[in-house]
């Protein structure tokens, strides 16, 4: 059994369900992250040596928060530590694990680009939103996909 911190044990002080929180929280049901996670992994590095590599749902999770909030590596690696919701999106635990830093985050970007993996991800989401009959349109009524750095 993982042991939870006590930031994660159910004592936050904060409960309001703000925009980014209900927006995440239906991201986090609509994105078909096993699916995702499939076509990433037979990509990924084993960890064979050296530190244990991060999971890549985390990273996956990290990576579509970067595209969503428009950040660069560095602010998504400072993010996670200012920001619990950014950590409890990305399945982290800031109080027992260590944090994805910036070079972690580059490298897995990189693994999407050399295996043209973000237009994968791109037709995969777009596919289960249409198959769930989710029609996402800007404030003008436009239609629009979700984007995942493609």
């Amino acid at each position: 059994m993982k042991q939870k911190s006590f930031a994660s044990s159910g004592f936050e002080l904060v409960t309001k369900r703000t925009r980014k929180r209900e927006f995440l929280a239906e991201m986090n049901s609509v994105v078909p992250w096993a699916a995702l996670v499939s076509l990433i992994e037979p990509h990924a590095p084993s960890g064979k040596t050296g530190r244990p590599p991060f999971a890549v749902l985390t990273l996956l999770r990290i990576h579509f928060m970067q595209q969503w909030f428009g950040l660069s590596d560095p602010a998504v690696e400072e993010a996670l530590h200012d920001v619990p919701l950014y950590c409890e999106f990305a399945q982290l635990d800031a109080g027992i694990t260590r944090l994805p830093d910036e070079s972690t985050i580059l490298r897995f970007r990189h693994l999407l680009e050399a295996h043209n993996l973000s237009a994968q991800l791109l037709v995969a989401i777009n596919a289960t939103l249409s198959a769930k009959g989710f029609d996402a349109q800007d404030r003008h009524g436009r239609r629009c996909h979700l984007d995942c750095g493609a």
